[in-house]
């Protein structure tokens, strides 16, 4: 499989296309003629990708967030999520695919997880509609938490989405509606929801099912209102590039943690969740854990009181 490099990983691309020429020529020289300079440029790989990812600016990392091989919902389902049954429809009009959902066990423990999934290839990105849900998908996600916490199951949510679905037909069956429902549901909440933003987090499309009692956020993912290049066209009718807009807009994990919109950042391995996916899976799987066990014993009141005084909070801050 052809690997995806982005703009800013050219010098490493180059350095793995010598090692992957060097390998060649391994095969047809005698044994081990190129061993030691296969290790020494594998040696400076490593250092150099650990280097640049060490100081990604807003906009090298909303496109290591958008980046095609992050793992994406249905790998942390598989990964995470024992006996996984999904749950289909929202009762009233269609089945979504851009928000899946469902039972399992997380770690011994039954949970209702849900997420956005994108899709990988043209196939499977066509049939999850590239992670843009409609407004069936809201409403799915809605009877997914009723069910949570009629049975005092804690919920999961996996958050990977560029938005809702602005088309025509999705406007006509009441997104907007549908978005403030499901983001209604989740702040009253009598059970805990842990939401993990796993890539990018974008609109009332990501907040929807993203309204958790704890919010965690990958190192390299994002979340906002509006994407940098949305912000350009829209607020500043393109006099600025998008690259301006991300580091305007603060919206990498370490700027949300300092302003309190989310609550723990997730380490990713060097070269990003997607160089190292089991690597990630686990990291995420061991955050979920600790999170959980800490909201245990909380009665529905409690987390209910807990979980308004964590957005009553954001963009309080310094204001006393």
């Amino acid at each position: 499989m052809a690997v995806h490099y982005l703009e800013f990983e050219r010098p490493i691309a180059d350095l793995e296309a010598k090692i992957e020429e060097l390998s060649k020529l391994s095969e047809t020289a005698s044994p081990g003629a190129f061993d030691a300079e296969i290790e020494a440029l594998r040696a400076r790989t490593q250092e150099m990708r650990r280097e640049t990812y060490s100081k990604l600016d807003a906009w090298q990392k909303t496109q290591v967030a958008r980046h095609p091989d992050r793992p994406h919902f249905v790998d942390y389902a598989a990964g995470l999520i024992d006996e996984f049954v999904e749950l289909k429809g929202d009762r009233t009009y269609a089945d979504d695919q851009a928000i899946i959902g469902g039972l399992g066990r997380f770690r011994g423990r039954p949970v209702v997880i849900m997420g956005n999934e994108k899709g990988r290839d043209t196939i499977t990105r066509v049939k999850h509609n590239f992670g843009l849900a409609r407004p069936e998908g809201y409403r799915k996600a809605i009877r997914l938490m009723e069910l949570a916490e009629r049975f005092s199951l804690p919920i999961i949510s996996f958050v990977d989405t560029p938005g809702a679905y602005p088309g025509v037909a999705s406007e006509e069956r009441g997104v907007a509606e549908a978005i403030a429902r499901s983001t209604e549901k989740s702040l009253l909440l009598g059970v805990p929801i842990v939401a993990v933003i796993t890539g990018e987090g974008a609109s009332g499309g990501a907040s929807a099912i993203a309204s958790g009692s704890r919010v965690l956020i990958l190192e390299h993912a994002i979340y906002m209102v509006i994407s940098p290049e949305g912000a350009n066209s829209i607020l500043w009718r393109g006099a600025r590039t998008p690259d301006e807009a991300a580091k305007a807009m603060k919206i990498t994990a370490q700027d949300l943690l300092g302003l309190k919109i989310v609550d723990r950042i997730i380490p990713e391995p060097p070269g990003g969740a997607h160089s190292d996916p089991e690597a990630t899976l686990k990291a995420v799987g061991d955050a979920i854990e600790e999170e959980l066990k800490a909201l245990e014993g909380f009665t529905p009141d409690e987390l209910r009181k807990h979980r308004a005084e964590r957005f009553y909070a954001i963009g309080r801050a310094g204001l006393q």
